[in-house]
């Protein structure tokens, strides 16, 4: 438990109300505590009395009594979501406001259920990200399982059209590091293949790929759909690897995995696209150089740009690397710090 705390409104904080001030600084207290809290006298507002629907300034005094120190829920809630998995996608959220959330999702965990998906992804643990809302916020677009990073998600139907509504007609910036076999030539460029469903797929779907179609074969494939991925090489070891900033200007299914293995060069660790040998001489077969680097898919959405869908504001959000990818910038020693954040807009 931590002890008495008098906390100041801060000019950032504007005008809101108590029972929301109190679940942006501690979001693992519930609503039911804070109007308890309030009730009881335990909160208070410039020394006074306070209700949790009251509205806190700039400036003003609150009086925080003893917390719990874990901000993961003690047990299980009925929504069946244990307090590892609560914990663990709360400490996922990178921002949070009144209207969206942003999550670094892991790999491994999927975006939505579905085949092969099983019960647990992002979708089904939203319960433990209300943060004393109502409502359960909502996905407004997907990562593939084993890709990490940045994944938005909206508090509200409003805001989740509007965020929608941006991505769906490009206006959002997003970029992906990748670690991919070999050296593109050139070193930077446009990837343009359609894409479209390739026949076949394993037991639950989870054999599903995508298939390159060349532009000058559109007519051949009336159900391929256009996509775009830009390229920038970051840096390369050798002819055997190199890190890659990537940019989807399309948003199709599974874009930069197929992408990339159509002209040679398959993200490390992707066993779908890139095969599982655990040898890449670097001339653009397989996906796995073996030794000590990690066999897992080396695929990051490390940010995005976006206009805020109440404020109009810019916002840029980055991730940090997942534990494996940064092992491997560590082994090859890579540094994020070398690199600019958005090569795309730098070397025009």
């Amino acid at each position: 438990m931590s002890g008495v705390k008098l906390l100041t409104v801060s000019e950032d904080d504007g005008e809101q109300r108590l029972d929301r001030w109190m679940k942006r600084r501690f979001p693992h207290v519930t609503q039911g505590a804070v109007e308890k809290m309030c009730r009881t006298g335990q909160i208070r507002v410039d020394s006074g009395r306070a209700k949790a629907s009251d509205r806190v300034s700039p400036g003003q005094t609150i009086r925080i009594p003893p917390l719990p120190d874990t901000e993961a829920p003690s047990r299980p809630g009925p929504d069946g979501i244990s307090a590892a998995d609560a914990k663990m996608i709360q400490s996922a959220v990178l921002w949070k406001d009144d209207h969206i959330i942003v999550l670094n999702k892991p790999a491994g965990l999927a975006s939505q259920g579905g085949s092969g998906m099983g019960d647990r992804h992002v979708d089904g643990l939203t319960e433990a990200l209300k943060f004393g809302y109502k409502d359960r916020p909502k996905l407004v677009h997907r990562l593939d399982k084993d890709t990490s990073g940045i994944l938005l998600l909206a508090r509200t139907d409003r805001v989740a059209r509007g965020l929608s509504e941006t991505l769906r007609h490009r206006e959002a910036r997003k970029i992906y590091w990748a670690v991919v076999a070999g050296v593109p030539n050139p070193r930077k460029g446009s990837i343009k293949f359609l894409l479209e469903k390739a026949p076949g797929r394993g037991r639950g779907g989870e054999g599903e790929k995508m298939q390159c179609i060349h532009p000058a074969k559109a007519r051949e494939h009336p159900e391929a759909k256009r996509a775009q991925t830009d390229f920038f090489t970051l840096w390369f070891l050798g002819d055997r690897l190199s890190w890659m900033a990537l940019e989807p200007v399309t948003g199709r299914t599974h874009q930069l995995r197929a992408h990339m293995a159509e002209i040679g060069h398959p993200i490390l660790g992707d066993g779908k696209y890139g095969g599982s040998d655990a040898h890449n001489p670097g001339d653009g077969w397989g996906a796995g150089i073996g030794g000590d680097i990690s066999k897992k898919l080396h695929l990051h959405a490390r940010s995005i740009t976006i206009e805020h869908p109440v404020t109009k504001e810019i916002l840029t959000f980055t991730a940090p690397l997942p534990d494996h990818m940064a092992a491997t910038w560590k082994a090859l020693d890579w540094n994020e710090k070398d690199v600019p954040a958005d090569p795309f807009e730098v070397f025009k």
